[in-house]
């Protein structure tokens, strides 16, 4: 016997079906042309640079209401953006929020649903740092200057803008992942851990979301060569020269490869991050996939992404939360 949800409520059979094939992600060339987002509003963290700018520039362009959020204005990138909405004769506005900041989440998230008369319909938790080494010389600074941004971040944005969705009845949680956040790769200090923690919070977020009509989506990008590789070498290198020589000492090689880093991403296209994003917005609600991951070559959380949903639905599809599992991962 089938199971009625609020998936196949609100999209039938048949467009369930194929909108949740989505979850294995398209080539770029697949979504090269952005859908119309016209009518919708969309905060973006994170858009001085990398995946949030260019997502900002690309759901603007394509009719949406951009409220396009950096901290640490007055600053060029914020100009910047501003100047192109105008010249554009984009709906774009430039707020400042910085994420490790309750005040200023607060102030920033105001300020938004007022411009935009009281509803956010999507919130993109972009935002993110990194700190590379081994965790023995992640000192308390970097740990928590890595979890104030990565998982408390996420978490004071969307507890700002949750109300206003549910007095909507409806909106959709982007949160910004990555392969890190499912896989190891050693040296990459507690930027593997902060993922971890935001992929768990979505997931449980998705599933207590459901009778509130708000969908959330994990995108999870492979490397690409935006800017956080150059801000993680300068975190990693101040990080560096106030270690203890004590922590330093039994990791002389992977120390010195750290030291002479550079660049780093490969040569894809980050457009790949706002295409994909902007493909999930537009999914009907309820069909959307609780992960996306975005890379056009390996990706080597796939397996885990899919086991994962499997013993999900299988320890809890028929329990009391059996409706909210099921509905998240279209079982």
């Amino acid at each position: 016997m089938s199971t009625i949800n609020r998936r196949t409520l609100l999209a039938g059979a048949a467009a369930t079906g194929a909108l949740a094939a989505g979850a294995a992600i398209a080539q770029p060339d697949a979504f090269a042309k952005a859908p119309d987002l016209s009518g919708k509003s969309i905060l973006i963290t994170g858009c001085s640079s990398g995946f949030g700018r260019l997502a900002a520039e690309h759901f603007a362009r394509a009719g949406a209401k951009v409220f396009a959020t950096m901290r640490r204005m007055p600053r060029a990138e914020a100009d910047e953006l501003r100047m192109m909405a105008l010249n554009e004769k984009l709906d774009m506005q430039v707020i400042e929020i910085d994420v490790t900041s309750d005040r200023s989440v607060d102030e920033g998230c105001k300020q938004a649903l007022l411009a935009s008369g009281g509803r956010i319909d999507v919130l993109i938790n972009n935002a993110g740092i990194s700190y590379a080494g081994p965790i023995e010389i992640q000192d308390m600074d970097a740990t928590r200057h890595l979890f104030e941004t990565n998982v408390f971040g996420p978490h004071r944005m969307a507890r700002a803008l949750l109300p206003a969705m549910r007095e909507a009845g409806s909106g959709q949680i982007i949160n910004v992942s990555s392969q890190l956040g499912r896989v190891i790769v050693p040296a990459y200090g507690q930027y593997s851990p902060t993922k971890f923690a935001l992929e768990a919070m979505s997931e449980q977020m998705a599933y207590e979301l459901v009778p509130q009509n708000i969908d959330v989506t994990i995108i999870e990008p492979g490397g690409y060569p935006t800017e956080i590789w150059e801000n993680s070498q300068a975190n990693t290198l101040e990080l560096l020269g106030r270690a203890d020589e004590a922590h330093l000492a039994g990791y002389g090689a992977m120390i010195e490869q750290l030291r002479a880093r550079s660049g780093g991403g490969g040569t894809t296209d980050p457009m790949d991050i706002p295409r994909a994003m902007a493909q999930v917005i537009a999914m009907p609600p309820g069909t959307r996939p609780l992960r996306r991951a975005v890379h056009p070559g390996t990706k080597p959380q796939l397996a885990i992404n899919d086991l994962t949903a499997k013993v999900q639905v299988g320890w809890l599809g028929e329990s009391g939360y059996g409706a909210w599992i099921k509905s998240v991962h279209n079982a």
